[in-house]
């Protein structure tokens, strides 16, 4: 699956218990449609993603980036301490675009054999 989208906030790098370390950020899509009266409505959905393959690219998810991101979707659901249910988007992002950098497009790729980034990292 594909989404575009802009950073909501910059990018955190969070290092679990074996060393493992993912990087953690949020993206905002919006959609628009005209409705049966005419009228313009604006949608956006908020995706929470995790980027397994290299820490190293946190330093380029800034808030207000635009992203396009390649992974799967997953939804999940959780009653909070304040007892109401909750639920939200997770994208497990296997490649990212950045686009807007005022160069080429830069990927974050990852392959079947290893890693392939083409960023300068």
């Amino acid at each position: 699956m594909n989404i575009i989208g802009r950073l909501t906030k910059d990018a955190e790098v969070r290092t679990l218990s074996n060393e493992k370390q993912v990087v953690n950020f949020s993206v905002a899509t919006n959609e628009s449609y005209k409705n049966k009266q005419g009228d313009r409505i604006e949608q956006t959905t908020y995706f929470d993603c995790a980027y397994w393959i290299s820490a190293k690219v946190a330093t380029l998810l800034t808030k207000g980036k635009l992203v396009e991101l390649t992974g799967r979707v997953r939804t999940r659901a959780w009653i909070g301490k304040d007892g109401e249910a909750h639920s939200g988007l997770n994208f497990h992002t296997s490649q990212i675009k950045l686009h807007g950098s005022g160069r080429k497009t830069e990927t974050v790729q990852a392959t079947a054999q290893g890693t392939t980034d083409d960023l300068p990292f």
